[in-house]
């Protein structure tokens, strides 16, 4: 029988022998959304690397180019927006600069600012790059039925509103400090 149990369910029937005072019935939603998670990290991040990009980078990219002409932001805005330390943005501008596909100039608003900008070879690659992320998102999701994948984005939407703020969510979302695991 434990042959058919999933990862987390074994982790489960052994906690409740365990530990038959506590209730571990949400490690069948956390846990698994966890393991999920990794899983769907590791086949997103094939897609990237064929574009010789990192996840970060890939994201630094994306954010510039879904901002809409003339394709750049501040250093600052684009750590908001990819969540990461001013420290962590730079090194990855470092990298996306030294491969061409983004430069930086002085800002025309504010002389001591910044800005961050897709060069033409930026934009190719990411348009490309995107357009292939979404053919792979869609090949993942199509592991589910159509409305399953409709009441999972809904419970998930529902689910997220509640940890975020409107208008704050891009830059209140906590990044991992520690190696999660399901037990």
């Amino acid at each position: 029988m434990s042959e058919s149990l999933d990862h987390v369910a074994r982790i489960q029937r052994e906690w409740a022998r365990e530990r038959p005072d506590l209730d571990v019935s949400p490690q069948g939603v956390i846990g698994r959304l966890h393991r999920l998670a990794g899983h769907l990290t590791e086949q997103l991040c094939v897609v990237y690397r064929r574009y010789g990009l990192a996840e970060g980078e890939f994201d630094v990219l994306a954010t510039l180019r879904r901002g809409g002409p003339p394709f750049e932001r501040a250093p600052g805005e684009l750590a908001a927006f990819t969540m990461v330390t001013t420290g962590a943005m730079t090194k990855r501008v470092d990298r996306l600069e030294r491969d061409g596909l983004v430069t930086r100039r002085p800002s025309e608003r504010d002389g001591r600012g910044r800005v961050v900008a897709l060069t033409s070879a930026g934009r190719d690659l990411i348009d490309r790059a995107f357009a292939d992320h979404m053919r792979n998102e869609r090949r993942l999701l199509d592991d589910l039925l159509p409305e399953e994948a409709a009441h999972l984005e809904t419970l998930l939407t529902t689910w997220l509103a509640r940890f975020e703020t409107p208008g704050k969510a891009e830059t209140t979302v906590p990044r991992a400090i520690c190696t999660p695991t399901a037990g």
